[in-house]
Order: C-alpha cells, then sequence, then structure tokens
C-alpha cells in the first residue's frame, strides 16, 4: 500500500515516528511532497526560531531515511482537482500523480471520502491505520512504540506510559491496544 503522509500527521513526532516505524516494517510506502515537509518546516515556526531548525533538521534526516518518498505532483493536476480546502489540493495532487492508495490525514473535513473515491483513493486516520497494523503485527508494532516512548522520555524528561504518550499523540486506540 502507498500512503501519502500530509502535515498533519508527519509534523507531530510521536506520530511520525510511529507511522514511519510502521513503514518500516513494510506495512506502507510512505509518499510526501517537497510542499508538505515545508509546510512541517513553517508549522515548526510557531516554536519559535528553533522550532524551525530543529524541524528542518528532522525533514532532512527524514529524507536522507526515505529517499524515495518524495514526490512532486503531476504538472497541470492540481488544476483539475478540488477540494473543500484549495491549500490541500497538492496533497491530493501528490496522491494522484503517485498514485496512492490512500492520504493519511486527520483532516477528515478537508479530504471526503467521496471526492478521494472518485481518484480511486481513501483517506485513513493515523489512529486507526496504526491499530489496524498493530492487529497485524503486535510484536512489531510494540517495539516501535517502546523505542518511541524511550526517546519522548529521553528528550522531555518526563516518565511518560505508552498509553499517556499514545493519547497525546492522538493515537489512543493504539495506545490502549499497546498497553492490553
Amino acid at each position: 500500500m502507498k500512503a501519502v503522509l500530509d502535515t498533519c500527521v508527519i509534523y507531530p513526532t510521536v506520530m511520525r515516528e510511529m507511522l514511519l516505524g510502521a513503514a518500516r516494517l513494510g506495512h506502507f510506502t510512505p509518499v510526501w511532497s517537497a510542499r508538505i515537509l515545508e509546510e512541517w518546516a513553517r508549522a515548526a515556526r510557531k516554536l519559535g526560531p528553533e522550532g524551525e531548525a530543529q524541524a528542518r533538521a528532522e525533514i532532512a534526516l527524514t529524507q536522507a531515511h526515505w529517499p524515495g518518498a518524495e514526490h512532486p505532483p503531476a504538472p497541470g493536476i492540481e488544476q483539475r482537482l478540488w477540494l473543500p480546502d484549495s491549500a490541500d489540493t497538492h496533497v491530493l495532487a501528490t496522491a494522484v500523480a503517485t498514485s496512492a492508495d490512500v492520504i493519511v490525514t486527520v483532516n477528515a473535513k478537508d479530504f471526503p471520502r467521496n471526492i478521494l473515491s472518485e481518484e480511486g483513493l481513501d483517506r485513513r486516520d493515523p489512529d486507526g491505520l496504526l491499530h489496524g497494523f498493530w492487529l497485524a503485527e503486535s510484536e512489531g508494532m510494540t517495539d516501535i512504540a517502546t523505542r518511541v516512548l524511550a526517546e519522548a522520555n529521553r528528550l522531555s524528561g518526563d516518565q511518560w506510559t505508552l498509553r499517556a504518550l499514545m493519547k497525546k499523540a492522538r493515537l489512543p486506540r493504539l495506545g490502549k491496544a499497546l498497553t492490553i
């Protein structure tokens, strides 16, 4: 399965690390565009100058780890597409250009299923998608979550529980499954 990752699912660190961990396990092939990555950097700017600098470093690492994931939309394709928020049309254009199967986003209202289905696409929320991967391969997904938790605890200096961290990351179903 080829999945375009919207900015809103790759900007939050925990969500991104869980998704890319699942991709490393072979559950899907991630796809994004340069514009999606640029939106990530601009969103991090809200945290201050150091936020954007950190995001750009993380983007460079992500690009290095996933050299085949970045694709431009096909020329002229955006003009024929429509979404309720025109600022998201580039995400749909990237999905169409790469023959993706799904767009992973938390912005359901901006990616109506009926419009996506006209292009042969589905929309998945990251929590449901990752929970499905956990059902298929609980050991591998649990290993990823354990590493993400350890890194979150190291960086924050706090002692998160797995369930609390996943809930904060907007992955409550996955968090519940991981702690069963």
